[in-house]
């Protein structure tokens, strides 16, 4: 491997940093550091803008994956040995999964030690004796590689259960080939999208006979909770996968089926990325709500595929490091040419002998990872906590092993000792601060199972720690981008090229899960009620800026009106806008908190909750969406999050928190704030409308734009057209609705004259033409309707949406405008826009009722006496 930061040279306080090595580089090609300083602040904005997050959701909402943009470069003679021993070993592991789950010869011999296979919660002897297609158990493996003191590849862990990462090493690639565009295109760099052909086949290569020449295949996943969910949704579409969840999935008569919105649609392969023993609570994990009850049962029948096969976990137990060599030798009759860790396994006397004379020089990890068990670097505990340690060990010997570090540096009594693979210092043009000494790295590398042999992929994914210990999920770590140099030309086919994995026959879509169908459709709400938000905040800010000095005059009285109907959760412990005294001779409104209604997602109605929303429902649909939905979602909370910084910072430098807002810094900085967010929002409209196929989901998420503008364009004219007000007040009150509905220039347009009630009803409430008005809003919703499947029941929701219509259509704009009652309100408009809202909210309902009720989650009786292994790794997080 060239390491791009292994040229030492001395700093001045004796220290050592290191220059870029790029003489493999044409000459004056190589990037200067101002070059990869401003290539790692690009691909910062770049990642933030696709939506690459990595990690459960963090309090602060910081879950960016972050990247160094200075790639890890191995030469063309160094991989293709790398990749003839990646390949060997998953051979290897492939021989082994197929004898443990079959003759067992392995166990029977004492080839392995049958109690670290037996005992190990991965073996899952509800699947013994299950078989896939195709000849190959083990279709997919990951294999994480650090370097020796020696600068050999050495394994510290293999990766079978449901390989993590392939996604977030093709988004890194994308990333890096843009910032360092010149140099990208002036390497010979083979591509990873071979890769991903590979695996596409080899998913139609293990499905069932049953499924004839187009097999369908689904990726399982946890769910957005999952702290890789981006590289699972990545994935999904790359491949070209629906990404369901278990409870988008049936078993009926021993098949599997996804529970379409319009009716059951077979499934013939699962590549999942829910862990083994979560995938079936009926025969495996019970309580477990992750997976599809009767999973195994349908692949007892060999209806259905999964991969990996329900088991392979088995093989990520770090106890059989030890015995692979001699794996090696007995079942391929070869040397195992990739050396792992040294690595004791304390269920064999020797072993726990060594293990416990050398906690204070090794990495003690469980077998399995749970919430009481974690990995423990010796070197780290006192005396205590290492008698305590050892211990434990000595109670339970066979869920323990001892691995020797693996690095640069083997000195392992230094309180500094190095765990992984230190391949850098970091400078000026690396990542860290330049003092940081040698920083922690881990490789994995990708292989699929293909035309009879495996596939590894050109690359892989780098992960740098900030510190001195790393692992391939580290929180906090960051990624490189691997690149192998290659001599030969690259294709220039289609099939080829980089990220694409087109060049199959065109099977029929998948239709649309109901999880699915209602993610969509309230994403499209949250978008409108967030942009609705805003464009009333703007209004409100504007009549704030002009009269809140002013409250005597109309103006004033209809600030008063605004805040007091369209803002009330920004008033003061939510009290109505009435003039109070603040001096003697100064009667004003009362300041509102307008600020909170933008930036605080704990304020009932607030631009920042529905943007939280969005988000989340956008993440869970991301293999339903164009990837640039996700910039703009980026944009807005890079702006929400920049000026709830500026006000901490006000605040600190002025006043408390909770000191009195000055009326004239309500405002303050909001409108350049609100014009940010709704660029963005347009954005996402734009993309929407612009950039989705016509298909029931997309039906759904404009169904659930219309309805949402239908309801508060009819809570906006309830709350401010129904009172009577001097003509001055009304005037001004009128405007501003129009500025908050985007219907001012029109109406200014069609109406010379002064504004009226009846006129801005005709236009808000009747005129199809205006995008923005009740009627294009019905209209639209009801043709949206019309495309999604729907059973009888829906005939309640059609009669309320047709009873609105009706509404609409009698409204005498005129009349009703102009008829005001003694106590100075207009009561058939009351009465007209009440029903009308009552009917949207009731529909509302039916929509959910009608689309989206999913049954509850078939499960077995939860295990009474608990799990011994605890909870689930990063497969079956929630």
């Amino acid at each position: 491997m060239t390491d791009l930061l292994s040229s030492p040279r001395p700093l001045g306080d004796g220290t050592i940093a290191h220059r870029p090595d790029w003489t493999w580089l044409p000459p004056a090609a190589a990037p200067t550091e101002a070059d990869l300083a401003r290539a790692a602040t690009q691909a910062e904005q770049l990642l933030a803008g696709h939506g690459v997050t990595y990690g459960a959701e963090a309090a602060d909402g910081d879950q960016q994956w972050r990247l160094d943009p200075l790639p890890v470069v191995v030469d063309e003679p160094e991989w293709a040995r790398l990749e003839a021993a990646l390949v060997q070993r998953a051979e290897l592991l492939d021989a082994v999964l197929h004898d443990l789950y079959g003759p067992r010869r392995l166990l029977d011999d004492r080839v392995l030690p049958p109690t670290a296979v037996l005992a190990h919660p991965g073996f899952l002897r509800a699947v013994d004796g299950l078989r896939l297609p195709g000849g190959r158990e083990l279709v997919l493996t990951a294999t994480d590689l650090v370097r020796d003191a020696a600068g050999d590849w050495c394994v510290v862990a293999d990766r079978t259960q449901a390989p993590s990462g392939a996604g977030y090493a093709m988004e890194d690639r994308r990333v890096t080939a843009q910032v360092l565009a010149p140099v990208y295109r002036q390497a010979s760099i083979a591509r990873l999208g071979p890769f991903f052909h590979a695996l596409r086949k080899a998913l139609r290569e293990v499905a069932p006979l049953t499924a004839g020449d187009d097999p369908r295949a689904v990726l399982l996943s946890p769910g957005p909770a999952s702290e890789t969910a981006f590289d699972q949704a990545y994935l999904a579409s790359m491949l070209g996968l629906p990404l369901v969840e278990g409870s988008d999935l049936v078993v009926r008569a021993g098949r599997l089926y996804l529970q379409g919105i319009d009716g059951l649609e077979p499934v013939d392969v699962v590549l999942r990325r829910v862990d083994g023993e979560w995938c079936d609570p009926l025969d495996l994990r019970a309580g477990s709500r992750l997976g599809v009850p009767g999973l195994v049962h349908a692949v007892r029948q060999g209806s259905v595929s999964v991969v990996n096969p329900l088991g392979t976990s088995v093989l990520e137990n770090p106890a059989l490091l030890g015995y692979l060599p001699r794996l090696a030798r007995a079942v391929l009759d070869q040397d195992l040419t990739l050396a792992s860790a040294p690595t004791w396994w304390c269920g064999e006397e020797r072993s726990l002998r060594h293990v416990l004379a050398r906690l204070d020089r090794l990495v003690l990890k469980p077998v399995v990872h749970g919430p009481r068990t974690t990995t423990v670097l010796g070197w780290l505990l006192s005396s205590a906590e290492r008698e305590q340690l050892a211990a434990r060990i000595a109670a339970e010997p066979w869920r323990w092993v001892g691995q020797e570090l693996v690095g640069p540096s083997v000195e392992h009594a230094a309180a500094d000792a190095l765990a992984g693979v230190g391949t850098d210092r970091p400078g000026a043009a690396g990542v860290g601060p330049a003092d940081l000494g040698p920083r922690a790295a881990v490789m994995r590398t990708f292989a699929v199972a293909h035309a009879g042999t495996y596939t590894v992929m050109a690359g892989g994914l780098a992960r740098v720690a900030d510190d001195h210990v790393v692992s391939s999920s580290a929180a906090g770590a960051h990624a490189k981008d691997v690149w192998v140099l290659t001599s030969q030309p690259t294709p220039s086919a289609p099939a080829q090229r980089e990220g694409d994995v087109a060049g199959v026959a065109r099977t029929a879509a998948y239709g649309i899960s109901p999880r699915a169908a209602e993610n969509l459709y309230w994403m499209g709400r949250y978008a409108e009620r967030a942009e609705d938000g805003v464009r009333v905040l703007r209004a409100v800010a504007d009549r704030w800026d002009d009269y809140h000095r002013t409250p005597g005059t109309a103006g004033g009285q209809a600030l008063a009106v605004l805040l007091q109907t369209l803002t009330p959760a920004a008033l003061p412990d939510g009290g109505e806008a009435v003039a109070v005294p603040s001096e003697p001779e100064h009667i004003g409104p009362r300041v509102p908190a307008l600020r909170d209604l933008l930036l605080d997602h704990r304020t009932p109605g607030s631009v920042a909750r529905a943007v939280r929303r969005l988000a989340a429902a956008a993440a869970t649909v991301r293999d339903q969406l164009s990837t640039d939905t996700f910039g703009p979602l980026a944009r807005i909370e890079r702006t929400l999050r920049d000026e709830r910084a500026r006000v901490r910072g006000r605040q600190q430098r002025g006043q408390s928190p909770a000191a009195p807002v000055p009326p004239g810094s309500v405002t303050a900085g909001l409108r350049p704030t609100l014009d940010g967010v709704l660029e963005s929002l347009l954005a996402i409209s734009g993309i929407a409308a612009e950039g989705l196929t016509r298909d029931v989901g997309w039906h759904l998420l404009d169904a659930g734009r219309r309805l949402e503008r239908a309801q508060r364009l009819v809570a906006v004219l309830r709350a401010t057209l129904v009172d009577h007000r001097p003509s001055d007040v009304e005037d001004l009150v009128l405007e501003s609705v129009l500025l908050a509905t985007e219907s001012a220039i029109t109406y200014r347009r069609r109406h010379q004259s002064r504004t009226d009630v009846a006129g801005v009803l005709d236009l808000l409430v009747h005129d199809r033409t205006n995008p923005r008005s009740l009627a294009f809003a019905l209209d639209r919703l009801l043709a949206d309707l019309e495309q999604v499947p729907a059973p009888r029941s829906a005939a309640q929701r059609d009669h309320l949406l047709h009873g609105v219509a009706d509404l609409v259509a009698e409204l005498d704009t005129v009349v009703v405008g102009n008829e005001v009652s003694d106590d100075g309100r207009r009561v058939r408009l009351a009465d007209a826009l009440e029903s009308m809202l009552w009917r949207l909210r009731e529909a509302s309902d039916e929509i959910e009722r009608v689309h989206f009720t999913r049954p509850a989650p078939s499960r077995a009786l939860d295990d009474l006496w608990g799990s011994t292994y605890g909870e689930p790794a990063d497969g079956g997080a929630r």
